[in-house]
């Protein structure tokens, strides 16, 4: 089957307005973000988010009957390729994490009800979620050991537990909890997921986390990453979303999609990096020479455009078997790409950061911020190590071991003795032929 990663020209049409929109719209919001508030932050983005639903470009992951543009992953990774340019792009695009894998989960799992309540106000912008999973005292990248639990009762169910890295959650107003439901149950089949209303009792947001990334400890108007305690929240039976025992099963179609668009983002803060690393090549002069004739940079230049390439290629090849085969056929894909383009990520900012020497350092250039966000890549939706493990046992299983393990050394004259018994006979027949 050939890989097919073309769209019609009235999309790419599409993508060059978004390559505009972003550039001219949203990369001066950068300079001044941190000066606002909620409600002017609000404010700024209500314009830019009404050019973008003229343009059908709004909430494009979901299917259009609920309100979305139903596209396939090819085309989403395309455009958050664009999006991730800017981490204040996605909020103008109503894709914004974790608000966009939150309402995929309500679009899937999501009763009628719960979609009225949640996901509906969700899409309009008229209520911010979180999602709540991670937890202080369990590892992040094996969900299976989760201790948060939720047991049911006559009324429902009531939910205790500690989390932290719950992304949103200081200024959402709904949560997505994962919890154990069922101890005994085989590892997969532990976990259900429940919404839960910020404001029930119970529900304490005790801050956000302060990280490499946001070392200011509340980061305000997107969300942070804060940590949350659920101590004997009370919930009715309609709180469960799916149904129990399908907490991991719900979070791996959230994850699959939201790996391609992380990866393509990851390529969009590549791409404007790249940007500055040749302008600055072409620039700055030093010892002699442009920085553009040294040929230290001009390495540095062609490695991250050869691994720009191919962790975008990696990339649209995962969108593209996930849009022709289903999530299950690209694991294998999505676990690539998920190392490699972090890594990817890392290696071009920090060569453009080394180009720009202490003006990159500095906070003047985006550069030191692109550097933060990017050590984050290698632990958020599963660590390099994990993925590098499944990728490795998914290949080892097409290699079933030789039946008598290694061939033994003795072995090795009579291959050659049958190899030069076919070199030979070869030989023969071309001169039977002259």
């Amino acid at each position: 089957m050939a890989w097919d990663f073309a769209t019609e020209p009235e999309f790419a049409a599409k993508l060059d307005w978004m390559r505009d929109f972003v550039r001219e719209e949203i990369w001066p919001l950068e300079t001044i973000f941190g000066e606002l508030t909620q409600a002017e932050v609000d404010r700024i983005y209500a314009p830019l988010q009404e050019r973008v639903k003229e343009q059908g470009l709004w909430a494009a992951h979901l299917d259009p009957a609920l309100g979305g543009q139903g596209f396939g992953q090819v085309k989403l990774g395309l455009m958050h390729e664009i999006l991730g340019s800017s981490p204040f792009a996605p909020n103008a695009f109503g894709c914004q994490a974790p608000d966009s894998g939150n309402s995929e989960i309500l679009a899937l799992a999501g009763t009628d009800e719960q979609k009225e309540r949640y996901l509906h106000p969700l899409l309009a912008g008229d209520l911010k979620s979180a999602f709540s999973m991670t937890e202080p005292d369990t590892a992040g990248s094996d969900p299976t050991l989760l201790k948060t639990r939720a047991t049911k009762d006559a009324d429902g169910w009531v939910l205790s537990g500690h989390k932290w890295f719950s992304s949103n959650a200081s200024i959402a107003d709904f949560l997505i909890v994962m919890a154990v439901t069922d101890p005994d149950a085989r590892s997969h089949q532990r976990a259900s997921m429940f919404l839960v209303d910020v404001n029930t009792p119970g529900v304490e947001i005790i801050r956000d986390v302060a990280t490499m990334e946001h070392p200011e400890e509340a980061f305000g108007k997107l969300g942070g990453h804060a940590e949350v305690r659920y101590t004997d929240v009370r919930l009715p039976p309609e709180a469960l979303l799916g149904g129990e025992g399908e907490g991991f099963l719900i979070a791996q179609h959230r994850l699959g999609p939201g790996r391609i668009h992380h990866c393509m983002r990851w390529l969009g803060v590549s791409a404007r990096a790249f940007d500055m690393l040749c302008e600055r090549a072409h620039s700055r002069y030093a010892h002699g020479s442009l920085l553009a004739d040294k040929q230290t940079v001009q390495n540095w230049i062609a490695d991250s455009a050869a691994q720009m390439h191919a962790a975008r290629l990696m990339t649209l090849h995962a969108a593209w078997v996930m849009d022709t085969q289903g999530a299950a056929a690209a694991r294998k894909e999505i676990s690539l790409i998920k190392f490699y383009g972090a890594g990817v990520l890392h290696d071009v900012i920090d060569r453009a950061l080394q180009a720009h020497g202490s003006l990159g350092y500095s906070t003047d250039m985006p550069l030191e911020a692109m550097y933060r966000y990017a050590r984050a890549a290698r632990l958020y939706d599963g660590p390099d190590e994990v993925h590098r493990q499944s990728v490795a046992r998914q290949i080892l299983r097409g290699y079933p071991a030789p039946d008598a393990g290694v061939p033994p050394r003795e072995h090795v004259p009579t291959r050659q003795a049958a190899a030069r018994e076919k070199f030979a006979a070869l030989l023969e027949a071309v001169s039977s032929n002259d």
